[in-house]
This record gives C-alpha cells, structure tokens and sequence, in this order.
C-alpha cells in the first residue's frame, strides 16, 4: 500500500511540477555557462591587453571612472594581472537592487563599451529563481524544488533492484526495448544516472527559495550560526545621516596585507552609508574553487581591518556553507562538475516528457477496460436484448465476452454479459438473441465456473426454437477433444431447436486469424464496417534480475526460482494471477542453423517493422531440424519462412508488494538432453539482466475468495507457485487459518522455499502444513494421501466454509486430489464446492 501511495504521488507530482522544472532545468543550464558565453559574445568588450606598466589601483580605478560617470561607485570586481575587463556597479537609484553596470579596462580605466546578451542571461536567471514574475514565482519554483526532492527519493525506492549490488541493474540501459518499456527504462535509468546531481541542486537551490531553509543551513554549517544571524538583520544606516567616506587606497593597502602575495580576484563592496562596514572578498591563486572566497569586514573610512576569515581556516562544513552556489553550479569539483551539472540540468526535460507518455499510457489503458466494461453490469434482462454468456478458466474468454460486448453496443444494440454459471432456463427461454464465449479446460471439460451450467442445463429439453446463437470456441488443439465443452453446448442448442446466426468459430491458443473472423461475423449481425483487430494485451521487457537453484543435488531435473523486475508501475497482479512468457531460441540454436546455409548472422532483416540482425530475429521464431527446404534463401526470407515462437504460462509466487514478480520453474528436459524452449530460456539460456517478454494475464477463476474464509491449498512441485501466491496476499491482509499440502520427491532436495514456509507455520500464519515426499519411504505418498489421512479434518474446515485451492499437475496430483475429495465428501458435495466457488483450480 505505502509504494502504491508514493508512485500515485510521485507520477501526480510529476505531470504537474514537471514542467516548471524541465524550464527550471534549461534555464539553469544556459546560466552555468554565462561567463564564458558573454565573453564569446563580447570578445573586444571583456578581454584587454596587459601593459607592463601594471594595473590602477582601486584608488585611481575608482576616481578614473567616477569622474567619468558622474555616480559613486558601490561595487568593484578586478582580476589581478589578467586580461580581463574589471566590473564597476554604481550606486543604486531609489527603489532599485542594484545601479549600472560598466566594464572598464583596470589598466587605463577607460571604459569597454556595452556587453550584448546581459539582458538574455538575466532573464534567464529570472525564469530559474522565480519564473520572471517576482515572489510569485519564488513560492512556485521552491515548491517544484522541494518535489524534486521528493522525486529523487521516491524514485530511488520505486525502481530499487531485488539485486541492488547489480550495477548493470542501476545503470544501463536497454537499447533493445520498445515503447512503454524503453520510455521507462530510460526514465529509470537516466534518473539513477542523475540524481546525485539533483539532490545536490535541489539541497542547494532551496537556500534561495526559503528563509527558514536558509537559517536552517546557517544554524548546522556555520561555525558561527548566532553571528550570521545577527549580521542578517543589521538593518539600515544609522541615524545622524553622516556623509559616507571611502579610503580606497587604505582599503587596498588593507587587502593586499591581509591576502598577501598570492592575490587572485578581489570584490570590493561599498556599504549604502556611513557606519557599515565595507566587506571585500577574495580569492587566492591557490583557492580550490571560483568561490572560495576569502572575507575581509573593515572600514572604509580607514581601511582598519574589524574581521578576516579565510576559507581554508574554516571547518569542512562552513566551507561547504560558502560554497553553496558553487555547489549548486558543479564549479565546486572545477570544469568536469560544471560540465556534469549543466548536462543533468539539460536532461530535467527528458523526466517531464518520459513521465507524460508513461502517464498518458496507463490512462489509455485504463480508460479502454472502463469503455470495454461501461453500461454493461445493470443492462436490462429484456427478450430484446443480447446474451452475452462466457465461461472461463484463465479469465481470457472473459475479455472476449466484453470486447464482445463492446462491439455490439458500439453499433446500438443492448447486450447484457453473464457466466454461464449465472443463466437460468428462464435467461435462455426468454431470449432472443445470445453469443456463447466458451473456454474448454482440459482435454475437453467445462471450466471449473461452468460444470454446474454443464450438469443443471445441458441435460435439460428446453424450448429454444426462438433462440438465435452462435458459439466462440477457445480450446488447445494439442488436446484430442479441441473445444470440447463448447462442442456439447453447440450439439445441446441444435436440439432444443435454437438457429444458429452464423458457424461457430473456433480458436487455437488465441489465434488472431480465428478472432478477427469472429468480429467479422459480428459486424454482420450489426450491419457495420468491420472492426478493427481486437488490441491483445502487448508484452513488456521486464528484467531477470536473480535466478537460484532450489533443488541442488535433487534426482529430478532443476527446479529454479526467478525474479523480474517491471519496467512500468501499471503492469500489476493479483495473487492467483498467470504470466505469458514469449521464450527466446539460444544463441547456440541459432549458430546451428545458420551453420551451412551461407548466411551472416550480423545481415539486417525487418521483422514486425524494426529492423534487426538476422541472429536476433531467428531468436523468436521456431527452428526447424531439418534445413534442406531452407538452402538458396536470403535472409529476410528465411526470416519469414519460420513460424514465429509461442508463449508459456506460468504461475505467479509473488505478490505486487514483494516489488518483483516472482516464478518458480522447472527444467523440461527432452529425450535428447536438451532443454525445453521455454524452461531453458528462462533457467539458463537468458543472462541476468535480460529483458524477458512477459505479459500478465488475469486469471479470475483462482483469485481469492471475495470474503475472507479458511483455505485449504494443495500442490505439488512448481505448483507450489500459484499457491505461496495465494498465502502472501492472504498473510499480508492477516487472513486466517491457512493449511497447506505440498508433495515432491525427496525432503532434503525438493522442499522448496522450506525456511519461509516454516516460519509462516511458526508464526501462525500457517495453521497446518503437511508434506509429501514420495521417494522418502518404501511406499510411496502424494499430496492426495495426505488429504485422506487428514479426512476428518478437512471436513471440519469445509463445514466452517472453507474453500479448496489447487495448484500444479493436471495429470497426476489434481486428478488424485478430485478423486479423493469425491471419495472423502462424495461427488454432489464436490460438485456443489464448484458451483459455490468454494473449489479453485489452477492445473496444468
């Protein structure tokens, strides 16, 4: 919940105040660069020749100009024995901070003539302190400040790495990405890159927003906090009104005794009248920075020195007080800081537009689900209008039955969108018009949500003569009974007498072709042009960031425990949840193919649009053994002679507050040795670090329970995924009881996440743990065993509204434990778990 709270703050801080930082940003690094632009622009203005005969003392520098201008001087700024022209203020008009500027040759006293571009830096120096609309703007610009504060620290903790030793985590950047995922890769990446330089420019910078800020840094850095203070409300001149008097020449004999030989640049300040001090500061040849600045109070009457300070006299911390705007600048670390500070300000417009695409992404997201699902939870239960009924294992024919849904009100036509589980006869008498998106689970079985429809309705001589339908089928073909519940709902309509609107369409693991033709047939029935594909949820690069070995030493094949990181806040979960995984062939797989085929792995190819090596296109698609038909092609052609990879589904084991999303996946090993595509990708072929294509797809039928109840959750092997899922989002939410069954091979290799699970069970978080290691004993024992032992037990949660969760083999382990529970409970019992959504299964 506290990192959802941060990133809602940190993107709503960030479309707001962006802007006046990315300004803030550029500004800032125009004006670091200010003095040696001017003097670009103005060469014969600002750079005078050396005479041998030396430079006028402040004395004759003074009295050259004044009787030249007809206005006392208030300021004199002078680099000793440079080519450089001096800077002499005057005294300010009433009402006015600070009177004209002229630049004047120190060694004549002859003036330089007019600096072109003053006016565009000091507007620029405007917008960066106050966006040129005085206190106003001042509020405004710490305010930003203070947020960019914010944005550092929140960021630092948004994007921290599982594996925060990794610096390749930290600091590179993922070329090969696209889209969402580049822009917040490059959002990440480049804040991590700058952020030092942020902190140090919004820590600094604030001294000039805020006046407690600034006491605050008086109070911690300086040597003296009570003296500064006082000095800062000394106040006006005293009364009397008493002409003011300037010795320069005992002001100078006064600075030279004091610096010494080693003299380097002096500013004389003048005070506004008679009974203030004069204050002058220096620099030395050997100062470490260009505002190292030496400090002399005396005066100017006089020239008697009242107080020195030498910077290298100070403490680190007073030095480092000092040296704020040198700070802030970069110029405290000489040329390479400056250069790193304006190049990090130059990039604060970079944050500003990467956040608004990321911001705008997320909004069209979620505005598509709101206009995919809007009206259609209170549409009228009329004759009239259209049925819309689904039944769904993963939550895909779902989605279906929306945009379905969306389609048909699109082109004005009422629809109202049900489960299976949902209709009544009298839904089905009444209507007159339904489309059926059906999702076949297994090797041709009803989905969990939908058995009590199959065995309450499909039986039943229902009059539907006035019923028109048609069927969407979603099924596996690698199964022998394809869309096989689907098929019984067909055969049941055609002899209740209903008319079918068109055939039905039957779609392959998501099959776009087949997906399109459905929304063809739709349009139609509607009369309109024919849609657009339906957008399948894209793929986003997250990255591998840990990957361990959970069964070393096990007899069976490795059993390996990942963690990715999101390259974007929006791609959440729920526990329960699936993720599709687009697998990538090894390098040495595709070395193999191109081996005798003449072909360079480095040639450009265009594969969906972009351009890539051949190498990196062959990666994602599927590599025939043979490659006679595959000699004489180009390389583009080859490319598109191959048939492109498909996803893997898993099973999440983490939840969205881990901060990563977790798997765990075992090695599939082929009679040959090799690896299997998807497993060997993600457990050895991919390098920490990569990007690995993931999209996490909803899996409604194994969320949990809308009200909380005790659950029992059953698995085995990796199965255990789903289900340590289900436990964390139920542990953090301090939901109770909890019992576990888990099964594997041996207890000393394949106990899985044994210390967390053992302590959830120490902690209470876990009433009831009981495992199953099969090669442990003689005979041997499965989690369905164990269930039977634990019989009475089981029967007691149940009757205190216990649900079943399930989570691994479909053949083996979840077909034992359906047979069990019929044995245990008897088969109408089971049954009505199922209707009541009291049994959950995510099986394989």
């Amino acid at each position: 919940m506290f990192k959802k709270t941060l990133f809602q703050l940190h993107w709503f801080f960030g479309i707001t105040a962006g802007l006046v930082l990315a300004l803030m940003g550029i500004t800032g690094a125009i004006v670091s660069f200010q003095d040696e632009l001017v003097e670009w622009l103005n060469p014969t203005v600002l750079k005078v020749q050396k005479l041998d005969s030396g430079m006028l003392s402040p004395a004759e520098l003074v009295r050259k100009v004044e009787a030249t201008e007809g206005k006392q001087v208030a300021m004199l700024w002078v680099a000793v024995d440079s080519d450089s022209a001096s800077r002499i203020f005057f005294t300010a008009p009433p009402g006015e901070r600070r009177g004209q500027l002229r630049h004047a040759d120190p060694y004549t006293g002859n003036y330089q003539g007019d600096v072109t571009g003053l006016d565009f830096f000091n507007l620029m120096l405007r917008l960066h302190r106050f966006l040129a609309i005085g206190d106003t703007g001042r509020q405004i610009t710490g305010a930003c400040t203070l947020m960019l504060l914010f944005f550092c620290l929140s960021g630092l903790y948004l994007r921290w790495p599982r594996k925060a030793l990794n610096w390749r985590a930290w600091l590179t950047l993922d070329w090969a990405k696209k889209g969402r995922s580049f822009n917040w890769d490059l959002h990440a990446v480049a804040g991590t890159w700058c952020l030092i330089f942020y902190l140090l420019a919004a820590l600094t910078g604030l001294s000039w927003s805020y006046e407690w800020y600034n006491k605050g840094l008086q109070k911690l850095f300086s040597d003296n906090p009570h003296a500064e203070q006082r000095k800062g409300g000394r106040g006006g001149p005293p009364a009397g009104g008493a002409p003011l008097v300037a010795d320069y020449e005992a002001i100078w004999a006064s600075i030279q005794k004091t610096a010494g030989p080693d003299l380097s640049h002096y500013n004389i300040r003048i005070p506004p009248a008679a009974g203030l001090p004069a204050t002058v500061f220096y620099l030395l040849k050997t100062s470490p920075h260009d505002r190292a600045f030496n400090q002399i109070s005396l005066d100017p009457a006089t020239g008697v020195v009242k107080k020195a300070e030498r910077y290298d006299e100070k403490t680190y911390k007073a030095q480092l007080l000092t040296s704020i705007y040198a700070l802030h600048t970069g110029s405290y670390w000489g040329m390479t800081g400056r250069i790193l500070v304006t190049v990090a300000s130059l990039t604060m417009p970079l944050f500003f537009i990467t956040g608004w695409l990321l911001y705008l992404d997320r909004r069209r997201k979620k505005n598509q689900v709101k206009q995919a699902r809007q009206g259609f939870s209170d549409a009228p239960n009329e004759a009239s209008s259209w049925l819309i009924g689904f039944a769904s294992q993963s939550g895909f024919a779902e989605q279906l039955a929306w945009q379905t849904a969306g389609q048909l009100q699109a082109a004005g036509m009422p629809v109202r969108v049900q489960p299976l589980a949902a209709l009544s006869e009298d839904d089905l008498e009444r209507s007159s018009h339904a489309l059926f998106v059906v999702s076949t689970f297994g090797d041709g079985e009803a989905p969990d949500s939908a058995r009590g429809f199959e065995r309450k309705l499909l039986g039943q001589p229902l009059g539907l003569n006035a019923l028109k339908y048609s069927v969407l089928a979603l099924g596996d073909r690698q199964y022998p009974h394809f869309c096989g519940f689907a098929t019984r709902i067909q055969q049941w309509l055609i002899e209740r007498g209903a008319q079918s609107l068109f055939n039905p369409v039957q779609v392959d693991s998501g099959d776009p072709v087949a997906l399109h033709l459905w929304q063809q047939q739709l349009s139609q029935l509607t009369g309109g042009a024919p849609s657009a594909n339906w957008q399948v949820p894209s793929y986003n690069n997250w990255t591998l960031e840990q990957r361990q070995l959970l069964n070393p030493d096990s007899s069976g094949s490795g059993v390996y425990l990942l963690e990715l990181s999101a390259p974007t806040h929006s791609d959440t979960w729920q526990a329960g949840d699936l993720v599709e995984v687009m697998p990538r062939q090894s390098p040495w797989a595709v070395e193999h193919l191109l081996e005798g085929l003449g072909l360079s792995a480095d040639s450009l190819v265009h594969l969906d649009g972009l351009q890539e090596t051949l190498a990196q296109a062959l990666t994602s698609r599927q590599l025939p053994e043979s490659r006679g038909h595959l000699v004489g092609l180009h390389a583009q052609a080859l490319v598109d002679a191959l048939i492109p990879l498909t996803q893997r589904e898993y099973s999440i084991a983490s939840i969205p507050q881990d901060g990563v999303l977790q798997l765990i996946v075992r090695q599939e090993r082929h009679p040959d040795g090799s690896l299997g595509l998807g497993s060997g990708w993600l457990t050895e072929h991919a390098p920490l670090g990569a990007a690995i294509s993931v999209r996490v797809r909803r899996n409604s039928g194994f969320h949990l329970p809308e009200e909380p109840c005790p659950l029992i959750l059953l698995g085995n092997g990796t199965g255990l995924a789903g289900l340590r899922s289900l436990l964390k989002a139920r542990i953090a939410a301090g939901q109770q009881p909890n019992w576990l069954f888990f099964g594997e091979r041996n207890i000393a290799h394949d106990f899985y996440c044994r210390e967390e699970l053992q302590g959830w069970l120490a902690s209470g978080d876990l009433a009831r743990l009981d495992l199953a290691f099969s090669r442990d004993q003689a005979q041997k024992v499965y989690v369905q065993d164990r269930l039977r032992e634990k019989a009475d037990e089981v029967r007691r949660w149940l009757a205190d509204g216990a649900a079943i969760y399930i989570c691994g083999s479909l053949n083996g382990m979840a077909s034992g434990v359906d047979e069990t529970l019929t044995e245990v409970l008897g088969a109408e019992a089971v049954q009505g778990l199922i209707e009541q959504g009291r049994y959950r299964r995510d099986v394989y």
